[in-house]
């Protein structure tokens, strides 16, 4: 597949990074040349500096006949500007990043597909979406789910209470066929669990259940449930008010945005209480009544004052805090903080993305926030190797965890004597670079 990618920011560069494990041809544009500067070092990518609204420079980039133009710039008009003259230039399908939500209605979609612009992704919608199911998880930091809930992945923090910890998986404890463990993020190293790999005390734990057994992986990881009715929304920005407007109508909410004018403005557009002021003032947290509140999410622009406010609410006792991250690199260290629940729209949109690039045998995949790492949704066909043997027989690349199944609409956890069959949907976990591995036992 020929895919070229405008704009070299931390969306474009992580959708990159991603096709790059797999047999694409991909070009990537962007206006400033450094960019640019170290793509074609670090990944198998061809990088041409050109102006996405320019159609000789479209045409240099050879967008004529190319399979995906995704336009990520930080500028919704270029984005779709670009899109059209790539349709118009012969470019098969095209993605533009927005950040207006009305284009999104379906009348307004179905225009844009008309002049060629056939997918709209609008990442602060994707967003809000996460931190609503987070606040609706209190005990889970990550979740993803498959065929319609009948699988979900669900990312935990096991403290020294758990009582899966310091458990050989070799000993046959976690044979129960009620969940499965895919990964354990220990520091910075995303570990696929051996026979005599263990589980130990704050731990990022990747489990694979059907959604019956949630309550079951939650008592095993010693987590405990309750439920949020207050939250405190620092920061009044488009992630707030979507936030707002999706949670249920039980939850009260609070908003703190710095910006007098703007307050005038949120106050209009959403069923909340504004409050003017600094969210990382402890005296204002406090008069607010953030110690009788459930959960504290910070979304403004400024990552490290998301973090710092995150930090803030914890010592005052929030039991869920939820924190935008706007840069990538800061993840990991803002994770060590323990801070709560990260939230990374770039991340989320990049994911997004990719799925405009899967086979009709790859039916989904979902990027992980904790760990370099995806969650890939495989539809098996009927001679597929993976159909050959039990699963324990396979010789699975080791960066590979195959989690479950769903056979006929039922999921079910697999294990070493598992036998996948024909129109099975199986969900796999796997480092990035070891995607392109699995896919073959798909053919």
């Amino acid at each position: 597949m020929k895919i070229i990618i405008v704009g070299a920011g931390e969306v474009g560069r992580h959708v990159a990074k991603m096709l790059s494990y797999e047999n694409h041809e991909i070009i990537i544009m962007d206006k400033d040349e450094n960019n640019l500067s170290d793509l074609d070092s670090n990944y198998d990518i061809m990088s041409k500096i050109g102006d996405p609204t320019s159609p000789s420079d479209l045409l240099m980039a050879g967008v004529k006949g190319c399979n995906l133009f995704i336009a990520v710039t930080p500028y919704e008009s270029e984005n779709i500007n670009s899109c059209i003259l790539a349709h118009n230039l012969g470019a098969i399908k095209t993605v533009a990043r927005i950040n207006n939500y009305e284009y999104l209605l379906p009348k307004n979609k179905e225009l844009f597909n008309n002049i060629g612009v056939n997918v709209l992704i609008y990442p602060e919608m994707l967003v809000a979406n996460e931190i609503v199911q987070s606040v609706q998880r209190s005990w889970i930091r990550e979740f993803r789910s498959f065929c319609d809930d009948a699988m979900v992945l669900v990312c935990i923090r096991v403290r020294s209470n758990a009582e899966i910890l310091n458990k050989p998986f070799k000993t046959g404890f976690f044979d129960h066929d009620r969940f499965r463990i895919v990964a354990i993020k220990r520091e910075s190293h995303t570990i696929i669990p051996g026979g005599n790999d263990e589980i130990m005390a704050n731990d990022l734990v990747y489990f694979i259940a059907t959604r019956d057994n949630l309550e079951y992986v939650r008592t095993a990881a010693g987590k405990t449930d309750f439920q949020i009715h207050n939250i405190i929304i620092m920061g009044g920005s488009k992630i707030a008010v979507k936030v707002t407007q999706y949670l249920p109508a039980k939850i009260h909410v609070k908003i703190i945005e710095a910006d007098r004018a703007h307050c005038y403005k949120l106050a209009d557009e959403v069923d909340a209480l504004i409050i003017n002021g600094d969210g990382r003032n402890l005296d204002l947290l406090k008069d607010e009544g953030i110690e009788e509140s459930d959960a504290f999410v910070a979304v403004t622009n400024n990552s490290e004052a998301n973090v710092l406010a995150c930090l803030a609410a914890k010592r005052l006792g929030i039991r869920k805090t939820i924190a935008q991250i706007e840069n990538v690199d800061y993840i990991e260290l803002a994770d060590k903080l323990d801070i709560g629940t990260i939230i990374n729209k770039k991340l989320t949109a990049a994911s997004y993305i990719y799925q405009q690039t899967l086979d009709e045998d790859t039916q989904d995949v979902q990027c992980l926030t904790y760990s370099d790492a995806q969650v890939v949704e495989f539809k098996v066909k009927a001679g597929d190797k993976i159909t050959k043997s039990r699963i324990r027989d396979m010789k699975l690349p080791e960066d590979v965890n195959i989690g479950g199944i769903v056979r006929k609409g039922q999921g079910m956890v697999v294990n070493g004597n598992t036998v996948i069959l024909p129109d099975d949907h199986v969900i796999v976990f796997c480092k990035a670079s070891s995607a392109p591995k699995i896919s073959k036992f798909f053919q």
